[in-house]
């Protein structure tokens, strides 16, 4: 090889490789895009749990590896330049198409090694249905490896969706588009600060309720099945004041105790949840919420989604009418 080739190889490669750092991460453009929407720096770094400093400075080395200004800045507001606006579906693309590459990538690890991925929302996976269909399923395939994870309040829906579990015991109302199979049903109680009048009563309406704040959960979280945890609208029409947002179950005992607001939850959290400055009260009025298995559609034919089904309803013959999960 002559000295000209080495070098013209040369060239191409370290051209190759400054191409390569000038691409943008699809991290970045998932920031984009948040930032796209809420149009505000601290919100839409809030939204991705990480500070502000850290999200300018994703966003300015993504306009750097871009070679073009995104954003314009001012004191008052953030407004998408034209580039900007001409970015913004072709980085919604890209972001789309990875997530479909990791979810068949997950999906594909998963079924070669036996693994099933069981999200849980709040207190579900130590219930007694959660724990018999877990035993159902071990007993019927001792190879299939469990991995068992708890999903917080915000993203509980999303990690089901965008395939992050494969299968999850979640609480009603669950949203269209997800199959479902019902396990229990209980009783929604009150949960107040210790200092509150009403937490030395057995029991309360939700009327005597209306004048205390509901703790709030993040955008992400399906809206109406928060409306429904709140009691939003109340039966009476009393419109629902919301307090401080909160993103996992500590989060929001936090706030019940500090008496900055209140929450509805399953009367099992009697049980798994005792926390101090934290007391239940019985909800006389109230609608009982639904427990039941969850997954996706377009999986009802993986192996592991079947088994988990099949052991499911094997443990729902056994008790054919849905009662209290205490």
């Amino acid at each position: 090889m002559d000295g000209s080739t080495r070098d013209g190889q040369a060239g191409s490669e370290r051209a190759s490789a400054t191409g390569s750092a000038r691409e943008p991460s699809v991290h970045q453009l998932r920031l984009f895009l948040v930032l796209a929407e809420e149009l505000h720096f601290g919100y839409a770094a809030q939204r991705m749990f990480i500070s502000q400093p850290a999200f300018s400075r994703q966003i300015r080395a993504l306009e750097r590896r871009l070679r073009v200004q995104l954003l314009a800045r001012s004191s008052r507001r953030v407004e998408l330049t034209p580039a900007g606006q001409a970015l913004l579906p072709e980085a919604r693309t890209a972001v789309e198409a990875m997530d479909r590459v990791r979810h068949v990538a997950q999906t594909q690890v998963r079924q070669i090694q036996g693994r099933l991925v069981i999200g849980s929302i709040g207190a579900e996976a130590q219930q007694p249905y959660t724990r018999a269909v877990l035993a159902e399923l071990r007993a019927r395939h001792p190879a299939l490896e469990l991995d068992v994870c708890s999903l917080d309040i915000a993203r509980h829906v999303l990690a089901l969706t965008e395939g992050e579990v494969d299968v999850a015991f979640l609480v009603s109302p669950i949203p269209p588009g997800i199959e479902t199979l019902t396990l229990a049903t209980e009783p929604r109680v009150a949960c107040l600060s210790a200092d509150d009048p009403l937490a030395g009563r057995t029991s309360v309406t939700v009327a005597e309720l209306a004048e205390r704040p509901v703790v709030e959960v993040p955008p992400e979280c399906p809206r109406t099945w928060w409306n429904f945890w709140a009691v939003d609208p109340r039966p009476n029409g009393t419109p629902v004041r919301y307090g401080p947002v909160v993103h996992d179950v500590e989060g929001l005992f936090l706030a019940v105790a500090h008496g900055e607001a209140m929450a509805f939850l399953p009367a099992a959290a009697r049980n798994f949840y005792p926390r101090p400055g934290v007391h239940y009260v019985e909800v006389s009025d109230l609608s009982p919420s639904t427990a039941a298995l969850a997954w996706m559609p377009k999986n009802n034919a993986l192996p592991a989604i079947c088994a988990i089904r099949q052991a499911a309803r094997a443990v729902a013959q056994r008790t054919p009418s849905p009662g209290p999960g205490l």
